[in-house]
């Protein structure tokens, strides 16, 4: 396997990877954009050479300055997306959560849609072969087997997917050639004279821009799988890339002009660029890069889904890692969620035409708000002011347009997209602002005033041990304070003696990768905190890490963890370790507001669905033991009682 350095280097294995991953979105948009452009209009020269022209300046604006020379620039340590770009401006503000949690909303919601129009327009091909050919039933098992492998990993067909885009685009490519060769004048439409006429004459203008922005939708894409290729061969390979696009964009231009004055009453522009006999191979190699295009943004919602656990801004939720490969993982839940969410798509649109009317909304969406993020993070970066006002007003007219026009597929399906999309946000928002709402009481004390107690306590023999080894969970960012449950449950809850007590703490940083701790000896021998300072894509494995930890302090000689017991120490026995995760309980003599009950509450419900935090932190559940334990959030109301 490629180190990650080597992939990351322009070479021809990263150009060729790159083609595989990033491109599967926007790769396959010609099955589809012309066809929602022109839907039931007349075809016109003007329509056809200006719908030419938006589609060209669109992905030269959106996509190539905007993302490629732009956007990718904001890398967090070779990683991108949504919440990594979060990740390094969200000191700057924290209202800046609201636009990274609806991005990544709006990002999840176009993953169950994407699908299901790829697939769709794909086999829909055959239709020109047998009509009425129910393709639906195809869809399905379709859909339905690239989500049942998500569980055994991804890694053996991913070698397979660069080879197949490079074919499927030397394909638009050739495709689209066979045709400007007969009628090179096309490329008029790159004149942008030819999209200012079309958006200022015709009354549907807006309507038609919805189409267009189909062209681009995988833009956001290209961001989001930064890590896995490299900015340089992003960049490189978009060269070809965009070549391929626009000669098929501009090859189906020249055929629908051959169609002046009809209608397409559902015919697809994308196949009728094939001779006859290539018809079966052109529709195996479609279905093949629609395949790969769902792939790559399945995978890209398990990624943002990790990162937002890990951000505190999803629940919590089971995330397995199917094979050794970096950056491969497995979400079985969002799996679940994604999968019904196209079953629900192809049964409520039943073919792409309709879908194309709820797509697009979500991603206009998705980029505004990485449009206010970058601006930020080009202030951050000491970017002339007048330059990033200049950006964020020429990104933010582009889009806002694109999201006007996409308006207009809210009564034709979009409400679907933006239902999903409310969903998912208000599923972060409650789960964020919840644990913002608990912490916000949670009391911490100041350590040293126990540091007595707990020495006395361990050696004390009339309180029989609960363990030799004794770790907690602390959420205390400074070493010279703890959480008072944790007090509470050590010395009132249930008195627990133990040799040596441990406070873990886990802080997930900025950055990606890494992998970092620290030893802090509060009461030699008694009392050790260890601080993990982990990427956000790094999988706690607490366990795993502290077992790490202990090793290299007993080597050390900075720990005794040989159980105290006469008759096992003799013997060299290893004491026994116990972790203590507390379950805080809101008293229910808490004055909340009516606002704060409803998040309290909606909260609770999510973490019953969610992962336990032993589960969560990878704690070997064989040495844990959950203590509920209350949280007090307002001091009881004095109440006048008198004894009779």
């Amino acid at each position: 396997m490629l180190t990650d350095k080597r992939v990351h280097k322009l070479s021809a294995a990263g150009l060729l990877i790159s083609l595989g991953i990033i491109y599967g979105d926007i790769g396959t948009s010609p099955l589809y954009v012309f066809k929602a452009i022109i839907g039931n209009r007349l075809i016109t020269s003007e329509l056809v050479l200006g719908s030419l022209s938006c589609i060209f300046w669109t992905l030269t604006l959106q996509t190539t300055v905007k993302y490629i020379l732009i956007t990718l620039q904001a890398d967090n340590k070779g990683e991108g997306g949504i919440f990594s770009l979060y990740s390094l401006v969200r000191r700057k503000g924290k209202w800046l959560v609201i636009p990274a949690m609806i991005g990544g909303a709006a990002l999840l919601a176009d993953g169950i849609i994407t699908p299901t129009i790829t697939v769709s327009s794909a086999i829909e091909g055959l239709e020109i072969k047998y009509q009425g050919l129910p393709t639906i039933p195809v869809v399905l098992i379709i859909i339905t087997g690239i989500f049942f492998i998500q569980q055994y990993g991804t890694s053996i067909v991913g070698k397979t997917f660069g080879p197949v885009m490079w074919l499927w685009f030397t394909m638009l490519a050739i495709l689209g050639l066979t045709f400007i060769i007969r009628a090179p004048e096309v490329f008029k439409a790159i004149n942008p004279y030819y999209a200012y006429h079309l958006l200022t004459t015709s009354p549907e203008a807006l309507i038609i821009l919805g189409g267009v922005f189909l062209c681009t939708t995988g833009a956001e894409a290209l961001y989001s799988d930064l890590g896995h290729c490299g900015r340089s061969n992003i960049r490189i390979s978009w060269i070809y890339v965009k070549t391929c696009l626009l000669l098929n964009y501009f090859g189906q231009g020249i055929w629908l002009m051959t169609q002046e004055g009809t209608r397409l009453n559902d015919k697809n522009p994308f196949y009728h660029l094939m001779p006859d006999w290539f018809l079966y191979y052109g529709i195996g190699v479609a279905t093949l890069a629609a395949i790969i295009a769902s792939q790559a943004l399945i995978s890209g919602s398990f990624t943002l889904i990790a990162e937002a656990v890990r951000l505190n801004l999803w629940p919590k939720v089971r995330i397995n890692y199917p094979t050794i490969q970096k950056g491969q993982l497995y979400v079985p839940s969002m799996n679940l969620i994604l999968w019904l969410g196209c079953i629900t798509v192809i049964f409520l649109f039943r073919r792409s035409t309709y879908m194309e009317a709820a797509y697009g909304l979500s991603i206009t969406i998705a980029m505004l708000m990485t449009t206010i993020l970058v601006s930020i993070y080009l202030r951050l970066k000491k970017v002339p002011g007048y330059l990033v006002v200049l950006f964020l007003l020429t990104y933010g007219l582009i889009e806002l347009t694109f999201f006007i026009g996409n308006l207009a597929k809210i009564f034709h399906g979009g409400w679907f997209a933006l239902t999903v999309g409310c969903v998912l946000f208000f599923i972060m928002w409650s789960w964020s602002k919840g644990r913002k709402i608990k912490n916000k009481y949670v009391r911490f004390v100041d350590l040293e005033n126990y540091y007595s107690i707990i020495r006395e306590l361990s050696s004390d023999i009339s309180v029989p041990k609960y363990a030799s080894q004794l770790v907690y969970l602390t959420s205390a960012k400074f070493s010279s304070e703890l959480e008072s449950t944790i007090i509470y449950s050590i010395l009132q809850k249930q008195p627990k003696r133990a040799d040596v007590y441990w406070l873990v703490h886990v802080d997930v940083l900025d950055q990606p990768y890494g992998r970092h701790y620290k030893v802090i000896p509060l009461i030699s021998g008694k009392l050790i905190r260890i601080d993990f300072k982990l990427g956000f894509r790094i999988e706690q494995r607490i366990s795993h890490l502290f077992r790490l930890v202990v090793q290299e302090l007993v080597k050390s000689k900075e720990v005794d963890i040989i159980s105290q017991y006469q008759s096992l120490r003799k013997h060299h026995i290893i004491g026994d370790f116990r972790f203590v995760v507390l379950q805080k309980v809101l008293s229910r003599s808490n004055t909340l507001s009516i606002m704060e009950r409803f998040i309290v509450a909606c909260y609770n419900t999510l973490k019953h669905f969610s992962l336990s935090e032993e589960k969560g932190f990878g704690l070997d559940l064989s040495f844990v033991t959950v203590e509920k334990v209350p949280l007090i959030v307002s001091k009881t109301e004095e109440v006048n009682l008198i004894r009779l």
